[in-house]
C-alpha cells in the first residue's frame, strides 16, 4: 500500500451490448429519458395547476414524479454518453457525487411509496377520520422526512466511501457509480461498507416494503368486507396504480441490495439497476395517469381550457 498509486479517475464500462446495437440503443434510451422528463414534469404541472388535485394523495404523487425525474437524470445522461463513446472516464469526486445523488433519490422514493401506502390505508380503512388524520400539514411533513431520510442514508454511505482507497483497478463494471461496484475495486478493506449496505439499505427496503404489505393487506380485507361492487371497483382502481408501482420498484431493488455480493453478478446487477433507474421512471407517470380517473379528468379539463 505504501508504494501503490492511488486512483482518482475511473472508467465506466456501460451496459454490455453488441457493437451493432449502439446507435439503436442510444435512441431508445434518449426517447425513454425524454418521455421521463416530459411525463413526470407534465404530471407535476397538472397537479400544481388543478385545485381538485391539491390533496395529500396527489401531493405525494407530485413528489414521486420529481424523484423519478431526479433518479433518471442522475443515470440516463451517463448511459447516453457511454453508448456513444463505448466507455466514459469519470473522476473520483464526480463518481461519489453521482452515487450520492442516486442514493438520496432512490431512498427517498422508498419512503414516499410507503407514505402513499399509508395514505391509501387511512382513506379506505378509516374514511371518516381521513380528513382529520391525513391533513396537508401531515402530508408535507411526511414528504420532508422522506427527503431528509434519503439524505441521511446517502450521507452515511458517502462518509464511509471516503475512507476507502482505490489503487488496483479503475474499471467500474457498471453504467453509473453505484456503491457495490466501487466496493469491489477498492484496495482498502470494505467490510464495514458491505455491512452498512446490508444493514441500512436492507433494513430500509424490508421495513418500508413490510409497511406497504401490511397497509395493503388491511386495505384488501376492508374492501372485501364491503358489499358494494361499485365501491370495491373504485377502491381497487384507486390503489391499483400505487400497488403496481410498488411491485415494480421493490422487486429488483430488494434482490440487488439484500442478496450476498457476488463478483459474478455484475451483469445481473446492471439489469436490475436499469429497471429501477430508467424503466420505472418512464412507467410511473403512465401508470398513474391511465389508472387514475381524477388525473384523466384533470387532463380533459386542462385540454378544454386550452382549446
Amino acid at each position: 500500500m505504501g508504494n501503490a498509486t492511488l486512483l482518482t479517475e475511473f472508467v465506466l464500462t456501460g451496459l454490455p451490448h453488441p457493437a451493432q446495437w449502439e446507435v439503436p440503443l442510444f435512441f431508445v434510451f434518449l426517447v425513454m429519458y425524454l418521455i421521463t422528463i416530459m411525463g413526470n414534469f407534465g404530471l407535476i404541472t397538472l397537479i400544481c395547476k388543478d385545485p381538485h388535485l391539491h390533496i395529500p394523495m396527489y401531493l405525494f404523487l407530485s413528489s414521486l414524479a420529481f424523484v423519478d425525474t431526479w433518479v433518471s437524470s442522475t443515470v440516463s445522461p451517463k448511459i447516453l454518453v457511454t453508448l456513444l463513446s463505448h466507455s466514459i472516464k469519470i473522476s473520483l469526486s464526480e463518481c461519489l457525487t453521482q452515487f450520492f445523488s442516486f442514493a438520496v433519490s432512490a431512498t427517498t422514493e422508498c419512503f414516499l411509496l410507503t407514505a402513499m401506502a399509508y395514505d391509501r390505508y387511512v382513506a379506505i380503512c378509516r374514511p371518516l377520520l381521513y380528513p382529520v388524520i391525513m391533513t396537508n400539514r401531515l402530508c408535507s411533513w411526511l414528504i420532508i422526512l422522506s427527503f431528509v431520510g434519503g439524505f441521511l442514508h446517502a450521507l452515511i454511505h458517502e462518509i464511509f466511501l471516503l475512507r476507502l482507497n482505490f489503487c488496483n483497478s479503475n474499471i467500474i463494471h457498471h453504467f453509473y457509480c453505484d456503491i457495490m461496484p466501487l466496493l469491489k475495486i477498492s484496495c482498502s478493506d470494505p467490510s464495514i461498507n458491505f455491512l452498512l449496505v446490508f444493514i441500512l439499505a436492507g433494513s430500509i427496503q424490508v421495513v418500508t416494503m413490510m409497511t406497504v404489505l401490511v397497509s395493503y393487506t388491511c386495505i384488501i380485507l376492508t374492501i372485501l368486507q364491503g358489499k358494494s361492487f361499485k365501491g370495491i371497483k373504485k377502491a381497487f382502481s384507486t390503489c391499483g396504480a400505487h400497488l403496481l408501482s410498488v411491485s415494480l420498484y421493490y422487486g429488483p431493488l430488494l434482490f440487488m441490495y439484500v442478496r450476498p455480493a457476488s463478483p459474478k453478478a455484475d451483469d445481473q446487477d446492471m439489469m436490475d439497476s436499469l429497471f429501477y433507474t430508467v424503466i420505472i421512471p418512464v412507467l410511473n407517470p403512465v401508470i398513474y395517469s391511465l389508472r387514475n380517473k381524477q388525473v384523466k379528468d384533470s387532463v380533459i379539463r386542462a385540454l378544454k381550457v386550452n382549446t
